[in-house]
């Protein structure tokens, strides 16, 4: 393993998946398989004890679920684990309940070996591994029957053209987009929204789409 080797947890209570999704990471040079857990509740622990850049958990496990053992780990602000939520469900409320939890993506079980390999790279950088248009759309369906939760205080330290940038990531724009409409280069609006994520406490893009529609700061 080289040095900058990503380190991945896997959580599954079927040890012959576990097994494959390890022979499948330990193929690659940049992949580390530093652990695995049959169950939510050991998933958690061990997650909060190695702090692996990358957690893949099945939704449906024994002791605790996959989305409860989610929301477990990203509430640990120490913890900067990223988390796939792997499923053999296809369905819009899973994606939903998936993001509203805190991953910061979505795998199917029958997805071939490299989306698996490219999804935790993905995720180790803290990128979009949905569409963005289609996260997007998901939490703006979920969200419409709830009333916005108030806005939270440390809205008030980003800057008018951060509250911008927001505004446009949430509507599902690329930095690409958002550049071109605020007439500013890529490289500018990637800090804008770096700095947006750490000002609010959020991981990655996902959550700063879902974050403004909870909030109601997607206008």
């Amino acid at each position: 393993m080289t040095a900058a080797a990503l380190r991945v947890f896997l959580a599954d209570d079927h040890a012959m998946l576990r097994s494959g999704m390890r022979a499948i990471i330990e193929t690659q040079p940049d992949l580390e398989c530093v652990g695995e857990a049959a169950d939510g509740r050991a998933a958690v622990a061990e997650i909060a004890r190695i702090r692996p850049d990358v957690a893949v958990l099945d939704v449906r496990m024994p002791k605790l679920d996959g989305l409860d053992a989610t929301r477990l780990i990203v509430a640990d602000p120490a913890n900067r684990t990223k988390v796939l939520v792997l499923t053999t469900h296809d369905s819009d409320e899973y994606v939903y309940r998936a993001l509203t939890a805190g991953a910061s993506g979505f795998l199917l079980k029958s997805l071939p070996p490299e989306e698996l390999i490219s999804a935790i790279r993905v995720a180790s950088r803290g990128d979009a591994l949905i569409d963005p248009s289609v996260t997007q759309r998901l939490i703006a369906r979920f969200a419409a029957g709830i009333a916005p939760a108030q806005v939270p205080p440390e809205v008030a330290r980003l800057t008018p053209r951060e509250r911008e940038v927001l505004h446009l990531v949430a509507a599902a724009h690329s930095n690409a987009e958002i550049a071109a409409r605020l007439y500013v280069g890529e490289e500018t609006v990637k800090t804008h929204v770096s700095r947006i994520l750490t000002k609010l406490g959020l991981r990655d893009r996902v959550h700063a789409v879902a974050y403004a529609h909870r909030h109601g700061l997607t206008g």
